[in-house]
């Protein structure tokens, strides 16, 4: 058995290298100093949805760094809204970007088409591939809705699986939030969602932050 013996750096190379690890420290220590910029792009689930706040709390604490969570968002919208304000997405530069836009566009009485949706959706997500190309996007499902909320969305299953095909066909991610839901009973789900499709605040940061939190952190955000 041949025994290497270790290599001995000369002076010069050991200044060298104390030189060049010297050069990259700054760099590191600026990169670490920039906050994570999430925008939630979305509708009322997102405008007063009440998350943005806790699960910006929450994620500084798990990442150890300054986290900021803005957000692009109208109550009422839909995917031709998300379409007109794209470049107010792109000019944010956010890191990531959460998306949801599917329960208004299932909705009968906005006359939203299937056609329509999908043609939406994949301009949306086209244009994020092509301007914002390092930025992670993550097609959301929210929370359940039921009675009569429900029954002017038959085909809401139907937009969900259509946008988050969109998403995972460009490389995008996706993030269920039904499974926190899933965990309460009827009774508590009545409570926390009282008119069948907007969530109390403190709910929806609950779920929001429980499953997002640790998505991010285990990728480190």
């Amino acid at each position: 058995m041949i025994v290497e013996s270790p290599v001995k750096l000369s002076k010069l190379a050991v200044a060298a290298l104390i030189w060049g690890c010297a050069m990259i420290a700054p760099t590191q220590a600026e990169d670490n100093s920039k906050p994570l910029r999430i925008v939630s792009f979305g509708t009322s689930l997102t405008n007063q949805g009440g998350w943005q706040v806790p699960l910006q709390t929450s994620l500084a604490s798990c990442l150890n760094r300054q986290v900021e969570v803005l957000k692009v968002a109208q109550s009422g919208g839909t995917s031709d809204w998300a379409v007109s304000h794209v470049d107010d997405v792109v000019r944010l530069a956010p890191d990531i970007v959460l998306i949801e836009f599917y329960a208004n566009d299932a909705a009968i009485n906005r006359l939203m088409t299937r056609d329509r949706s999908r043609t939406n959706i994949a301009l949306i997500f086209d244009r994020f591939k092509k301007e914002l190309p390092e930025t992670r996007v993550i097609m959301t499902r929210m929370n359940p809705v039921y009675g009569m909320r429900g029954s002017m969305r038959p085909l809401l299953e139907w937009y969900i699986d259509m946008q988050r095909n969109e998403a995972l066909a460009r490389g995008y991610e996706y993030v269920d939030y039904y499974p926190g839901w899933s965990k309460m009973t009827k009774n508590e789900l009545e409570s926390a969602i009282p008119d069948g499709l907007h969530p109390r605040p403190e709910a929806a940061a609950r779920i929001v932050t429980s499953i997002m939190t640790p998505y991010l952190c285990k990728g480190n955000g």
